[in-house]
C-alpha cells in the first residue's frame, strides 16, 4: 500500500509546522506466538552459533473418541472438549513454525491491513488549525483534544529502572550458570553462554534485538558490529580478543539474569488487546501493551517466549518474583550521524567518526524502498498519534490511532528532511530485520528510545 504520512511536532498547543514523513504500515495483533513457553527449546539444550530457530511444542492434540450421548450436559461437555482440542492443535501448529514461516505470516498480516495512507502526528489541541480541505483532515473527540502523551508511563516502563529492585536471590541453577558463564577457546557453546554473549552485546550497545537464547541473524550481526566498533577483525566469531573487549568495561560481578519483584504499579498499568482494524484501533484510549508479559519483554529487552520459559508456572501477580535480563545502562554518547544500511539491516550510530552503537533494523521493502542519500533529523516526537487513511476515492475514511507501544510507529518518531521518511519504533520487536517497512527505518521501541535520547535535531542520516 502507498503511504504518505506527515509528522507534526505538536503538544498541548500547536507548535511548529507539519513535515511529510512516511510511516510504517499499521501492524495487526502479533502473529508470533509470544505467549507460549513451549515454543522455546529447553534451556538446558545445547545450541551452536548457527541459526537455530525452529519452534517445537509438547501440546497434545489427540482427542479420545466418545460414544454419542443423549444427555444434553454430556453433549455440551463433549463439544467443549473438542473445541479445546482444536485450539490446542492450532497452537501446536503455530509453535512448530520455523522463523521463516513466522516471518512470512507476519508479512502477510502486514500486507492485508486496511491502511492505504497515514500520518504520524502529535495530537493538536486546536483542531481549527487543521485545513478542512485536506482529504486527510480529522477532528478529535473533545475528550482527546488536550491529551498529552509525552509523559506516558510506557516510556518510563522501558527506560527507567529507578525504584525497581533487582536481586540475585533465589535464582535457578540455570540462571546461576548464565551469570557464571565464561568463554574459553574450543568450548562447546551452550544456552547459558549464548545468553551471556547476547547480554554482553546489549550492555556494549551493539544491540542483538530481543534476547532469546538463540544465536540467530541479529545476534550474529551484533557480534560483527561490536568487533567493528572495537577495531577488531569483523569475523562474527568469538575469540579471546573479542571476549576480552566484551568484558573490559563490565564489572566482573554484574549478573546477566536477576530477580525482579512485580509491583502494584506494574499490575495497574493499562493493558488491552490490539484490534485488527484501524476503525477499531481509533476507538481505543491507547494502543497499550496487550498484557504484562509484553510490557516486561520490552522493559527487559527479551523475547516474550524466553521470558515465559524463564518463569514457567508464574502468574505475574503483584509481589511475585520473576527472573529477567539485567539490561544495559544509558549510552551517554552524543549521536550526530547515523547510517542506515538496508543490505546489512543495521543502523550505525556515530559521534563524529567514532562508531558508538549499532541496532538491528528494518529499512524499506521491495514495494516501498527507502531512498538513498544524506538527510537530516528535523523533528523528534515521543508517543506519536497516527492518522490512518483507509480506502481510496469516495470510500476513503480517516481514523485517528492513539499513542502506545502498539501504535504503527511505536513510541517514537524522528522525521527526516526527506519528505515522507523517518526513524521510528515498532509494535513487533521480534520481527525487526525480518519484516518489511514502508520505506522508513524501524527499530525496537527500546533501541529507538536510546537513539532519541542521544541524537539531536540536525543530525545527519545516511540511507544506503
Amino acid at each position: 500500500m502507498k503511504i504518505k504520512p506527515i509528522i507534526t511536532a505538536i503538544s498541548i498547543a500547536v507548535v511548529g509546522a507539519s513535515v511529510s514523513a512516511l510511516a510504517a504500515p499499521a501492524d495487526n495483533t502479533r502473529t508470533v506466538p509470544v505467549r507460549t513457553a513451549d515454543s522455546q527449546p529447553s534451556l538446558a539444550q545445547k545450541v551452536s552459533l548457527n541459526v537455530q530457530e525452529n519452534r517445537t511444542s509438547s501440546a497434545d492434540t489427540r482427542v479420545t473418541a466418545k460414544p454419542q450421548s443423549s444427555d444434553r450436559m454430556t453433549q455440551l461437555i463433549d463439544s467443549k472438549q473438542k473445541t479445546d482440542a482444536s485450539v490446542k492443535s492450532k497452537t501446536a501448529a503455530a509453535n512448530s513454525m520455523s522463523a521463516a514461516e513466522l516471518t512470512l505470516k507476519d508479512e502477510r498480516s502486514d500486507g492485508t491491513d486496511d491502511i492505504s495512507e497515514g500520518q504520524a502526528v502529535a495530537a493538536p489541541s486546536d483542531v481549527s488549525s487543521i485545513d478542512s480541505s485536506d482529504p486527510l483532515a480529522f477532528e478529535l473527540p473533545d475528550s482527546e483534544k488536550r491529551q498529552d502523551f509525552s509523559d506516558d508511563p510506557t516510556i518510563k516502563n522501558i527506560e527507567d529502572k529507578d525504584g525497581k529492585r533487582y536481586t540475585t536471590l533465589n535464582l535457578s541453577n540455570y540462571a546461576k550458570q548464565v551469570n557464571e558463564a565464561t568463554w574459553s577457546p574450543n568450548m562447546k557453546v551452550n544456552s547459558a553462554m549464548t545468553i551471556k554473549m547476547q547480554a554482553l552485546l546489549d550492555w556494549n550497545h551493539a544491540s542483538p534485538g530481543p534476547i532469546d537464547g538463540g544465536w540467530g541473524m541479529n545476534s550474529k550481526k551484533a557480534l560483527i558490529n561490536f568487533q567493528t566498533m572495537k577495531g577488531l577483525p569483523a569475523t562474527g566469531k568469538m575469540d579471546q580478543k573479542t571476549w576480552d573487549a566484551l568484558i573490559k568495561n563490565i564489572p566482573a560481578n554484574k549478573p546477566v539474569l536477576v530477580t525482579y519483584t512485580i509491583t502494584e504499579d506494574d499490575i495497574n498499568t493499562n493493558f488491552a488487546p490490539t484490534p485488527a482494524t484501524s476503525e477499531a484501533k481509533s476507538k481505543m484510549k491507547g494502543l497499550y501493551y496487550q498484557d504484562i508479559k509484553e510490557m516486561f519483554g520490552e522493559r527487559f529487552h527479551m523475547d516474550v517466549r524466553y521470558l515465559d520459559k524463564l518463569n514457567t508456572n508464574k502468574t505475574y501477580k503483584a509481589g511475585e518474583t520473576i527472573t529477567v535480563l539485567n539490561t544495559r545502562g544509558p549510552l551517554n554518547q552524543r549521536i550526530n550521524r547515523v547510517v542506515a544500511n538496508k543490505a546489512e539491516k543495521t543502523l550505525y550510530a556515530y559521534n563524529g567518526d567514532k562508531l558508538v552503537a549499532t541496532y538491528p533494523t528494518t529499512i524499506g521493502s521491495d514495494t516501498t524502498p527507502s531512498p538513498q542519500g544524506t538527510f537530516k533529523i528535523i523533528n523528534k516526537v515521543k508517543m506519536p498519534w497516527y492518522k490512518a487513511t483507509v480506502g481510496e476515492g469516495a470510500q476513503k475514511k480517516v481514523f485517528m490511532l492513539p499513542p502506545g507501544p502498539n501504535n504503527p510507529v511505536g513510541v517514537v518518531w524522528m522525521g527526516l528532511s526527506k519528505p515522507s521518511y523517518g526513524l521510528h519504533g515498532s509494535p513487533k520487536p521480534e520481527g525487526i530485520s525480518r519484516q518489511a517497512s514502508a520505506g522508513c527505518v524501524r527499530l525496537t521501541n527500546w533501541d529507538v528510545l536510546e537513539v532519541y535520547a542521544n541524537i539531536e535535531n540536525g543530525a545527519t542520516v545516511e540511507l544506503k
